[in-house]
């Protein structure tokens, strides 16, 4: 009798369970999180990262609508990035200016442009020659990331940038210099893949070295 009772009473909690899922409540959470993160956007982000997140606006502004990036980074990540801005550069720090729930907000809004995950092949342990990879950067990334990557407006990323190395993986960087992000100047640079660098894994890792040298 107990385990016929204690039987009922998983079959119950079960099906509270799936009548909670079916129910639409997180769905509806959700998209109330991405419609009032839309808002966020318009008002803080679109005038820099365009109104498709593309990049596309009228003023600097890099493409976080990329499913290459979005596929690299996390929300925790997105949520850093908006947070703490980048000194010395045309983004903002938006923690004073908006609430935590704001934040997650606006990262639920950037999020939903993800439309698939995209896996990477990335070496197991990604160390290099920096001096090298200077030589490499200043062949291949210096044009549009400027000299010691302090980044060029409307071209590339300061990669310099104390926030963006405190905030950013080697892997992370390794991913962005290697599969870039599609539709824009920033194209793959792996051998193999359809960019016109076509540099070798070692490139790449004596790249991101050097890159992770400049946070000294």
């Amino acid at each position: 009798m107990k385990k016929i009772l204690i039987g009922f009473y998983i079959l119950i909690i079960m099906g509270i369970i799936v009548c909670i899922s079916n129910s639409g409540i997180f769905n509806s959470k959700k998209s109330e999180a991405i419609a009032a993160g839309e808002k966020i956007y318009k008002k803080n982000c679109i005038s820099c990262h365009g109104e498709t997140g593309k990049g596309e606006g009228s003023k600097t502004g890099t493409a976080i609508n990329s499913q290459n990036f979005l596929s690299n980074v996390s929300d925790k990540d997105l949520y850093h990035y908006v947070k703490y801005g980048r000194d010395g550069t045309v983004m903002p720090a938006y923690g004073p200016r908006l609430s935590d729930k704001e934040l997650n907000n606006l990262v639920a809004f950037i999020r939903d442009w993800q439309t698939k995950e995209i896996e990477f092949d990335v070496p197991k342990t990604i160390s290099g020659d920096p001096e090298r990879g200077k030589a490499q950067f200043n062949l291949y990334c210096l044009n549009c990331h400027g000299e010691a990557g302090i980044g060029k407006e409307k071209m590339g990323t300061a990669l310099s940038n104390p926030q963006y190395l405190k905030y950013t993986t080697d892997k992370q960087i390794w991913i962005d210099a290697a599969y870039g992000r599609e539709e824009t100047r920033m194209g793959p640079s792996l051998k193999g893949l359809e960019g016109a660098r076509q540099l070798k894994e070692k490139d790449i890792n004596d790249i991101v070295t050097y890159i992770r040298s400049l946070e000294k």
